[in-house]
C-alpha cells in the first residue's frame, strides 16, 4: 500500500542511528574496477552525520568483486570456492579502501563479517548487538560484510547481497534507518529498463501482494540483490521499527539530502508498535523446523496463548528443545517459536491432551509445547 506525500524531514528528524548498505554495482566502476570515488564520497558524508550527533554502520558488498579483479578472473566464477576465493582475497582490500577513505576525516573502523548464524543463536545474537555498541561508544564506524569464505550456503543466496544482513543488522542495533544504495532509483511499478511507462514509487506505507509483485527478478547482473531481496529487508526493518530507503548512489551526497527529508528514492515506513527485542529475534531466526497446527490453535495463538499439544496436526523436520520452529495453519506459516519438546517428542504428542504428556513421556517440562512467551506472530 502506497501513502500520500509525508514530511519526511519531521519522520528522519529523530533518527539518531542508521545502517548504511552499498550494493556490489554502486562499488564496481563499469570497467570492473573499484569504485574508489564513492568510498570517499561515503566518507565525507558520514563524517557529517557524525557532527550532527548521529551514529552510522555501514554494511558493504564488493568483496567478490575485488577478488575477482585480483586474481585476474576472466568473470564473475559460478563455482563456490572460487567466489570463496575471490571474497577472501577481496575483503582485505575492500577494507583497506574503507579504512583509507575515512583516515582522510580522523575516523577509524571495524571489520565485523557475519553468517545467519550469528543471528540465531541468542547468546551470539546479544553478544553481537553488545560489540557493536561497543565500537560505537568508541567512535568507530563498523564496517560488515557476510563471512562469505566460511559460508556453508552458496555466497550470497543467504543475505541477497547484503540487503537481508542490513535489514538484520538494523534491527539488531535498533537503528531508526536503514538506506539501501544501488543503481537504481528505488521501488518501480514495473521494470524500467523495459517499461517507459514505469512509475517510481515514493513512499509506501504496508507491504502488500502487489508491492511485493513489483519486486520481480533481480534487476541487476552485478550483485544479486534485486528488488525482491530489497522488499524482504523492509519486511525486516519494519518489524523492527525501522523505516528503509532504497536510492541511487550515484546521486550527490544522496545520504545527506535523505537525512534532508528530500524526496528521494523509495522510502518504506516502519510498522507501528515494533516488537520487544526478543520477539524479534525469534521472527527473524532460522527455523529448525514446522509445526503444522489446526484452525483452534491458531487462533489461541493469535489471541496470546502457548501451544498445546492437541492442536498439532505434523511435525516437519527434526529439532530439539530451545530451537527455533516455524508455526503454520492452512498452508501459512503465521508465527515461529521456541519449543520446549523435540521433534521426536512432539510426534508422539500430537493430537494429545496436555494431561497426557507425562504417561506418553514419562515426564512433563509444560502444558504447552510452545509457551506464550516464546512466540512471536509474524
Amino acid at each position: 500500500m502506497t501513502s500520500p506525500a509525508i514530511d519526511r524531514k519531521e519522520i528522519f528528524r529523530d533518527v539518531k542511528r542508521i545502517v548504511l548498505k552499498i550494493g556490489t554495482s554502486s562499488l564496481t566502476n563499469e570497467d570492473g574496477s573499484f569504485n574508489r570515488r564513492l568510498t570517499e564520497d561515503i566518507a565525507a558524508q558520514v563524517a557529517k552525520l557524525r557532527k550532527l550527533g548521529k551514529t552510522v554502520i555501514i554494511v558493504s558488498s564488493g568483496a567478490i568483486g575485488i577478488g575477482v579483479e585480483e586474481l585476474k578472473m576472466p568473470s564473475r566464477p559460478r563455482e563456490i570456492p572460487l567466489r570463496q576465493a575471490a571474497a577472501a582475497v577481496g575483503q582485505n582490500i575492500l577494507m583497506q579502501e574503507w579504512m583509507a577513505a575515512f583516515n582522510k576525516h580522523d575516523l577509524k573502523v571495524a571489520q565485523i563479517l557475519l553468517t545467519y548464524e550469528a543471528f540465531s543463536n541468542r547468546m551470539t545474537y546479544l553478544n553481537l548487538r553488545n560489540s557493536i555498541w561497543a565500537l560505537l561508544d568508541f567512535g568507530v564506524i563498523p564496517i560488515i560484510n557476510e563471512n562469505d569464505p566460511i559460508c556453508v550456503h552458496e555466497i550470497e543466496a543467504t543475505f541477497g547481497d547484503n540487503d537481508k544482513l542490513s535489514a538484520m543488522v538494523a534491527s539488531k542495533v535498533e537503528a531508526e534507518l536503514l538506506v539501501l544504495l544501488s543503481d537504481i532509483d528505488g521501488l518501480y511499478d514495473k521494470n524500467p529498463k523495459k517499461n517507459e511507462d514505469a512509475r517510481l514509487i515514493s513512499t509506501i506505507e504496508k507491504i502488500t501482494p502487489e508491492i511485493e509483485s513489483y519486486g520481480g527478478s533481480p534487476t541487476s547482473m552485478k550483485g544479486v540483490g534485486g528488488m525482491r531481496t530489497k522488499i524482504e529487508a523492509a519486511k525486516i526493518a519494519s518489524i523492527s521499527g525501522c523505516h528503509m530507503v532504497i536510492a541511487n548512489s550515484a546521486l550527490d551526497d544522496v545520504v545527506i539530502r535523505i537525512m534532508d527529508g528530500e524526496n528521494i528514492g523509495t522510502l518504506f515506513l516502519a510498522r507501528d508498535g515494533k516488537y520487544r527485542n526478543r520477539t524479534r529475534w525469534i521472527i527473524l531466526s532460522k527455523a529448525s523446523g514446522k509445526l503444522i497446527v489446526d484452525k483452534g490453535a491458531q487462533e489461541a495463538i493469535k489471541k496470546k496463548k502457548g501451544l498445546l499439544p492437541s492442536g498439532i496436526i505434523e511435525v516437519a523436520g527434526m529439532f530439539d528443545r530451545g530451537d527455533i520452529i516455524e508455526i503454520e495453519s492452512e498452508g501459512n506459516v503465521f508465527a515461529k517459536g521456541i519449543t520446549d519438546y523435540t521433534s521426536s517428542e512432539l510426534n508422539k504428542l500430537k493430537g494429545k491432551h496436555s494431561g497426557m504428556i507425562e504417561k506418553i513421556l514419562g515426564y512433563k517440562n509444560y502444558d504447552e509445547v510452545v509457551r506464550k512467551m516464546n512466540i512471536g506472530l509474524l
